[in-house]
């Protein structure tokens, strides 16, 4: 059996850019990338914490340090700049892969410069059987 899990996560981004006269997916700073343990074309879902939509599309990155966070193509209807995201990075596995997943949370301040990334241990809360 596999299991869908997430693997790492951009916590609270901020968008700069949205251009609909593009391909598609989302460029986001590679910096940002590299911390949340996202490669260029992987699949990743944004959220919107003003409207809660969701928007499956692959990464591409943008300069190091650029700060850029973009969506491109038709999600520039959805999304706009100074709207605040949260980017998932997910991998199905098996329980075997999943004992070593150790997922990254990348968190952010208002202009996309990391603050801190906290990498998690897979267990259950004290008390849970």
């Amino acid at each position: 059996m596999q299991r869908l899990m997430c693997k790492g996560k951009i916590h609270r981004a901020t968008v700069t850019e949205a251009e609909l006269d593009y391909v598609g997916s989302i460029t986001i700073d590679q910096k940002l990338m590299k911390e949340a343990d996202i490669k260029p074309y992987e699949m990743v879902q944004v959220t919107s914490l003003k409207n809660a939509t969701r928007w499956k599309t692959y990464a591409i990155p943008a300069p190091e340090g650029s700060g850029r966070i973009c969506l491109n193509g038709p999600p520039a209807h959805l999304f706009s700049p100074g709207d605040i995201v949260i980017i998932l990075s997910m991998a199905q596995m098996t329980d075997e892969e999943i004992e070593t997943l150790r997922p990254r949370v990348v968190f952010v301040d208002g202009a996309n410069a990391i603050t801190s990334v906290e990498e998690h241990d897979l267990h259950w809360p004290e008390g849970v059987k």
